[in-house]
């Protein structure tokens, strides 16, 4: 059986990621279809490296973010929301059982 690497919770937290990566990603596809600035090979080669670098960095950053959110959900207990920062607040029970 095949595990999920993220949960349906961890996916929400990541969107604010996904986002930028289908814009940048929309703008590579776009500009491999399209020459709109009638630029030299000098200059799309500049084009590209300035869209693929920023998104294989965001690509990776969310998923060593995924991976941190994962396993901190897993390892530390839940508490209602709101509730972490109350003196006295007492975890809830997870799904995990702990």
């Amino acid at each position: 059986m095949a595990t999920k690497v993220f949960d349906r919770e961890t996916l929400l937290d990541l969107t604010v990621n996904f986002i930028p990566l289908f814009i940048i990603l929309f703008f590579i596809v776009g500009y491999a279809v399209f020459n709109p600035f009638d630029i030299g090979t000098t200059g799309r080669i500049l084009q590209y490296v300035l869209l693929v670098a920023p998104f294989v960095l965001l690509a990776i950053l969310t998923y060593l973010s995924g991976k941190a959110i994962s396993l901190a959900e897993k390892g530390s207990p839940v508490y209602m929301p709101g509730g972490a920062t109350v003196d006295g607040a007492e975890p809830i029970e997870d799904e995990h059982g702990e």
